[in-house]
């Protein structure tokens, strides 16, 4: 998993930026209206709206924002109806990803989802064609910053985690659902804070390519994220450290 773990960094900064840009906050409100639609307004007993609370907050994202939301979610405020949609596609070279979206309107977002794969060499995909080479798991990241990897990794591995994947920029931690509140709950009983902790689609094995077919699917990958109407994107694809670092020249 250890070329996620170079994506998922590339995703923490460039979630940064868009926190300055406000754009984030739209992301995670149209989140909290989906979790509070389906769950209720409580977070003690809506595990999904905690989440996605806890990640607002982290984003420092303004407490009536996420009022306001959770009350389009429960009908107490009139807002657009939106729609959760999983789509599913190939990236060039045959790396999959799956693709999670909110939206208002399926048309739309099918619509630029497949212009953005098919200009770049990729395709859509029938529902379950990827889906099968991903789990859905329980994900952490924490920022090292004068933190003990190996204590991180003891904590998170001894109160169930499945995997934890140390680099230089992110500790990420995966955990199978059951376990996922547990390893929170010995992590931040440890005083470790997370910058992330979210459920995840993770690819059951990852497909290396050369590094400019590698820089190629990163450059569709983000392209993907930048749409209006998507909130996630998972691949299979493994990221080398060369390949990242032509990326970041590329990216710069």
């Amino acid at each position: 998993m250890s070329g996620h773990n170079k994506w998922s960094t590339i995703k923490h900064k460039k979630a940064a930026a868009d926190a300055k840009r406000g754009k984030i906050f739209t992301r995670l409100a149209r989140e909290i209206t989906i979790a509070a639609r389906e769950g209720g307004s409580d977070p003690d007993s809506n595990f999904r709206l905690r989440l996605i609370m806890d990640k607002a907050r982290a984003a420092n994202m303004p407490k009536e924002n996420v009022e306001r939301a959770t009350k389009r979610g429960t009908g107490e405020l009139k807002g657009e109806e939106l729609v959760e949609v999983t789509y599913e596609g190939y990236a060039p070279n045959g790396v999959a990803v799956l693709v999670q979206a909110l939206t208002d309107n399926k048309n739309r977002t099918v619509a630029e989802i497949r212009r953005t794969l098919t200009r770049q060499g990729g395709s859509m995909a029938e529902a379950g064609a990827v889906a099968w080479q991903f789990d859905r798991k329980g994900y952490i990241a924490i920022a090292p910053n004068g933190l003990n990897s190996d204590t991180v990794f003891e904590i998170a591995v001894e109160a169930g985690a499945e995997d934890v994947v140390i680099g230089d920029d992110l500790i990420e931690v995966y955990v199978a659902l059951e376990n996922f509140q547990a390893v929170q709950g010995a992590l931040k009983g440890a005083g470790i804070e997370f910058e992330t902790a979210e459920l995840a689609m993770v690819p059951k094995a990852t497909m290396q390519l050369d590094d400019k077919e590698t820089v190629q699917v990163m450059g569709v990958i983000e392209a993907l994220e930048d749409l209006d109407d998507i909130q996630q994107v998972y691949s299979n694809l493994y990221i080398s450290d060369e390949a990242m670092s032509s990326y970041e020249t590329v990216a710069a």
